[in-house]
Parts: C-alpha cells; structure tokens; sequence
C-alpha cells in the first residue's frame, strides 16, 4: 500500500483568441502535451484550446471533479476572473514544459 498523495488537477486551457476549456486530469504535463499535440478531440482541438492559463490541485479525484463541474457551470466572466486575479498576463504556464506555443 503506497502513502504517496495522488494528485488530481483541474486546469482551464485558451486559445490565442480566448476561447476557454476546463478539465481535470491526474497528469497536468502530459495533458498539456496531448492539447498541444491535437490528441484531445473536441472543444479544445477545434478552438485551438492549448495554452494552460489556469490550474488548482485537488487530493480526491471526487473533489476535482465537482470543482470542475463547479467551474465549468460559471459563467464565462467568472472564469476570466479567475484566470486574471491568478495570471493576469494570461501567460501559458506549461510553456516551459512542453516547449511554449
């Protein structure tokens, strides 16, 4: 039985023209790297959804799953709220990781 933490992340992904996607994932680097790729159908493929402007960590994936939905039912001003009061430049934060946009 291992005592390691798992970790779960919901994180909202925009395009260069803002569009948002918000989702949840127990691996934030390699979801950004499937954005980045074009490996996730959908919504962020078809908008181009692949710069990571927002992210929070969850201990229980029923946790981060209600904020998800939580944050998913906000209107689109209370996201951008929430992206700007935590990264007012909407900076891609994993672009150090998966090699910047």
């Amino acid at each position: 039985m291992s005592c390691r933490v798992a970790l779960f992340w919901i994180y909202i992904t925009a395009s260069r023209r803002r569009a948002l996607y918000t989702g949840i994932t127990n691996d934030l680097q390699r979801r950004m790297f499937e954005h980045r790729a074009s490996l996730v159908k959908g919504f962020s493929k078809r908008y181009n959804a692949n710069r990571l402007v927002y992210f929070e960590a969850a201990e229980e994936a029923l946790v981060a799953i209600a904020r998800e939905k939580q944050i998913k039912a906000w209107a689109r001003k209370k996201k951008v709220e929430l992206i700007e009061r935590e990264n007012p430049g909407w900076r891609d934060l994993s672009e150090d990781w998966v090699g910047g946009a």
